[in-house]
């Protein structure tokens, strides 16, 4: 209510403000009588009311209406919609701000994150200038900021700006704020290069990973950065060395350049950095060995130097580090033994060690004072030897990986003490006894990926229904046995895995048809018997497998991440990588078997599939039509087989095909042109001499007939014959003529009523 300009409303806020304030200094007082005794020994309680009460006499200009010029440019920022923002109302009281009250209700802090906020940061925020903390992170803001952002901000503390889509280079902060502290521009799509000059001796917090940032580290070995704890600057495109000034950050606890293009090899200095705690720089081209400096960094609980070119032994002493937790070296050129000190770091967590050339015999190595290990990664080394019996007292161990090795022997029953365990990999070492291999490993109950290939060379696949039963592999979900060559046929106890998600038994010897009950499970999503010796048809019970056929199915698979990476495939030039199940496509690949009959039509069902190989076998008969209905395909091999007809024009409406392949069949006709099939080479359908058109050699087509056109052509054909008969015969006879009672008729033949029509055509 607005009475001849009096805002009577307002007024009111202002009162109860004013009165709230006056309660609040009241109780402070109060409180300061009982617990200081120095504090107005011999004022009453009466008197503390008095002088409280004289308060509300006073001009009440600390609660006044909030800046007028602050209201006015938060208004004019884009984003104020969502956030019911209103002009009438006190912008001190508007969600998301704070004022100074001493400072004439100056706003100071705009904190905003996770709000769903969209649109610019535009240049109206720079009149906010007795801001000190500013954090719009986490929403969806576009579009470069205001170059003059930090000189303009000159109280600014905190500036956090992560996880959104903004772009452009970092403001500049020349006669920028000295008190700025954090500044967090992580996780959006800024580039360019960082001028040292940002990196001010005030900061304690600089993040500027997941962008496109170039050039070198921003900081400079003239200045001090002995505020700064926390440096990240991991997922960007730095390039040069490390520079020297990193070993003035005498308080630096995380450090953070991972995923860039950094070279050279670690500086001496940072391993003066007594307050380290974590050091990454995975992902680029360091190289050297590690400096037996790093026993210096006694406060270290991270060590990530994984996918670099360092070389040289691992450090002898590295045991002197006791607070260690994760120590991640893998895909570098460490040679030698694992470090005896290593046993001394007895909270170490994970330890990862996959491709490098260590070496000597795995079994000599201690790990029984590795009680808090969870992760152990030494795979594609050169370790000999037995499986280590020591590491079976590692109650706390989760994930094992062995894997491309010179282990022998068997798997011990020991093994089954590892309750936790559920991540196994074996795989392309000289192990033996898959029977008994298979019944120890059974025992352990939560076991869920389980990789043996290449590995166990020439021996039956172990076909113990008890293995299937309610005691055996009830958890697994990944079952990879690639390139054993395995003899005897598909088990049956697999169609007991409930919770089987992918079967990987390529490159065997496995004979046999496809138990149709692998197609009743419910959350298998991915096969490969691909490569063996499979016999009979294409089980019409996978048709109907859930994974491929409901969207419901596809969504219920799990998109946690591994606790290591899987590789499928083992002998397949494309062998990548997967961290979460949820990555592999849905596939289903029979190559390169013995399997015959027709492709069943009812394979239209698996909308949901990614890859369909059934290249290299003796399938007959035609193209579904119904291919045309997996939507969703990437991957469709039909190469190599008997198939006859045409391809199907419908084809061309699968938007999602990169690979396709009918090469080696009896096909014929028109090649589909538009879609994805417009990117097809030839290759894709050679060894067809029937086809024709582009991308064949046969670019001219004859016209091809389907079997009732054949029919009907013969008909015509015949009809022709019998039409030109006709004319040879009625012309003799027109000539000849017949003598009836001296006339002459002409012989007219009868001709019935298919014959006139297919005369007509």
């Amino acid at each position: 209510m607005s009475m001849g300009g009096f805002d009577s409303s307002s007024f009111l806020e202002n009162v109860i403000q004013c009165y709230l304030l006056i309660l609040q200094v009241h109780a402070m007082v109060m409180v300061m009588k009982v617990d200081t005794n120095r504090f107005m020994e011999d004022v009453s309680a009466t008197q503390l009311l008095l002088l409280s009460s004289l308060l509300f006499l006073l001009p009440c200009s600390a609660y006044a209406a909030c800046d007028e010029l602050d209201r006015d440019a938060l208004l004019s920022l884009p984003f104020k919609e969502p956030l019911n923002w209103s002009a009438s109302t006190d912008c001190c009281l508007w969600d998301g701000i704070t004022c100074d009250p001493l400072d004439h209700r100056r706003v100071i802090r705009l904190w905003l994150p996770k709000r769903g906020l969209s649109g610019v940061v535009s240049l109206a925020i720079t009149n906010l200038t007795r801001l000190t903390h500013l954090n719009l992170s986490h929403n969806s803001l576009l579009g470069s900021l205001p170059n003059d952002l930090l000189s303009s901000l000159p109280s600014l503390q905190v500036i956090d700006l992560s996880f959104n889509r903004l772009i452009g280079r970092f403001p500049p902060s020349s006669n920028g704020s000295s008190h700025l502290q954090i500044i967090n521009l992580s996780s959006n799509f800024f580039n360019g290069i960082i001028p040292s000059s940002v990196l001010a001796p005030s900061i304690s917090i600089f993040n500027v990973s997941n962008n496109f940032f170039s050039g070198s580290i921003p900081m400079s070995n003239r200045s001090s950065h002995a505020s700064l704890t926390f440096f990240d600057l991991s997922f960007n495109e730095f390039t040069d060395t490390i520079p020297p000034g990193i070993g003035s950050c005498s308080k630096l606890q995380v450090f953070r350049a991972g995923f860039n293009a950094l070279s050279g090899s670690l500086p001496g200095e940072i391993f003066k950095l007594a307050d380290l705690q974590q050091l990454s720089l995975p992902n680029n081209s360091l190289s050297g060995p590690i400096s037996g400096g790093i026993m210096n960094l006694t406060n270290l609980k991270v060590l990530e130097l994984f996918t670099n070119l360092f070389s040289g032994p691992i450090p002898t002493h590295i045991g002197s580090l006791l607070k260690l937790e994760k120590l991640l070296l893998h895909i570098n050129n460490f040679t030698g033994p694992l470090p005896p000190s290593l046993t001394n770091c007895t909270n170490l967590s994970t330890l990862n060690l996959r491709m490098n050339n260590l070496t000597g015999e795995l079994s000599a190595f201690n790990f029984s004072t590795l009680q808090r290990l969870t992760t152990l990664d030494l795979g594609n080394n050169n370790f000999i030897g037995e499986l280590p019996q020591s590491l079976y007292s590692c109650k706390s161990l989760t994930a094992i990986r062995f894997s491309s090795n010179q282990l022998t022997g068997e798997i011990s029953p020991e093994v089954v003490a590892l309750e936790s365990l559920s991540f196994l990999s074996i795989s392309n070492n000289n192990l033996r006894n898959a029977a008994g291999a298979f019944r120890i490993l059974k025992g352990c109950k939560n076991l869920t990926t389980l990789v043996l290939a290449k590995n166990i060379f020439n021996e039956p696949l172990p076909d113990d229904k008890s293995l299937g039963n309610p005691v055996g592999f009830q958890s697994l979900q990944v079952f990879a046995l690639g390139a054993c060559q395995f003899t005897g046929q598909i088990p049956t106890w697999l169609s007991m895995l409930k919770n089987l998600k992918v079967l990987d038994l390529p490159f065997n010897h496995i004979t046999g048809p496809i138990p149709a009950s692998l197609g009743s499970l419910p959350n298998l999503f991915y096969v490969d018997l691909s490569n063996n010796l499979i016999t009979g048809g294409f089980p019409i019970e996978f048709c109907g497998m859930p994974a491929f056929t409901s969207k419901e199915a596809g969504d219920m698979i799990d998109r946690s991440y591994l606790k290591l990476p899987v590789f499928l495939m083992p002998n397949s030039p494309t062998n990548h990588q997967y961290n979460q199940l949820s990555n592999l496509p849905p596939t289903i690949c029979l190559g390169n078997n013995s399997l015959t009959g027709s492709i069943p039509s009812e394979i239209g069902r698996l909308k949901y599939m990614h890859v369909l190989d059934l290249g290299h076998n003796n399938f007959t008969g035609s193209i579904p039509e119904q291919i045309s209905n997996l939507i969703n395909l990437e991957r469709l091999n039909l190469s190599y087989n008997h198939l006859s007809g045409e391809i199907p024009n419908s084809l061309k409406g699968l938007h999602f095909l990169s690979s396709f392949s009918v090469a080696y069949n009896d096909l014929q006709g028109l090649v589909p042109s538009g879609g994805q099939f417009n990117t097809f080479t030839s290759s894709s359908f050679e060894g067809n001499p029937g086809l024709c058109g582009p991308p064949t050699a046969n670019l001219s087509c004859s016209p091809v007939f389907s079997a009732s056109q054949k029919s009907n052509t013969q008909e015509v054909f015949i009809a022709l014959i019998f039409g030109i008969s006709f004319g040879i015969f009625f012309g003799i006879g027109f000539g000849l003529g017949l003598n009836i009672d001296d006339k002459r008729i002409p012989f007219i033949p009868r001709c019935k009523k298919k014959c006139v029509n297919l005369m007509r055509t």
